[in-house]
């Protein structure tokens, strides 16, 4: 879970450099990234931050993305995760055989391109998640590995979202 979650815009504006780097590490685990979108404050607005965070994902080393990819456990490990619960940790059935097949993929995957396997699966559920990552093995490794890029860019974006809250601010009740 998120610890800066629906701080605002403002609020994550004003924050000192250090939280703010910190409250954006949690998005996504690069230090890279975390600086770099941090030193863009002061935003306008959720676009602004969100250009920002994906122009710097899509710009990161190998090494940055290789880092961030191992901060997501394998698919298929944590059962109904509460920190990634709107992520593909959330998808979860009772039948140990399926999520042992899950699972089994995803060490496939890894064995395969060199890289974890990462999906936004928000909205989704085992039988998407496994003919997702069945199409994408048979992807070459540069196409992949830029399809993971995109697949981390979309999480992160998530979780900037959760971390800033609604764009209007929540209604005064």
């Amino acid at each position: 879970m998120l610890l800066h979650q629906s701080i605002g815009l403002e609020r994550f504006n004003e924050l000192p450099r250090q939280k703010a780097v910190h409250a954006l590490f949690e998005c996504c685990c690069s230090l890279t990234w975390a600086g770099w979108v941090s030193e863009g404050r002061p935003f306008a607005d959720h676009a602004e931050i969100l250009s920002r965070a994906e122009d710097a994902i899509l710009n990161l080393s190998d090494e940055d993305v290789e880092r961030a990819l191992q901060c997501h456990p394998p698919v298929g490990v944590r059962k109904n995760s509460v920190p990634s619960h709107l992520e593909q940790c959330s998808i979860w059935v009772p039948d140990d055989a399926v999520m042992a097949t899950i699972y089994r993929a995803g060490e496939e995957y890894e064995r395969n391109f060199g890289f974890r396997y990462l999906w936004c699966s928000h909205g989704h559920d085992a039988d998407d998640l496994l003919e997702n990552i069945s199409q994408r093995m048979s992807n070459e490794r540069s196409v992949e590995r830029k399809v993971c890029i995109d697949e981390l860019a979309k999480i992160t974006r998530t979780r900037i979202e959760r971390m800033l809250g609604p764009e209007d601010g929540y209604p005064e009740y």
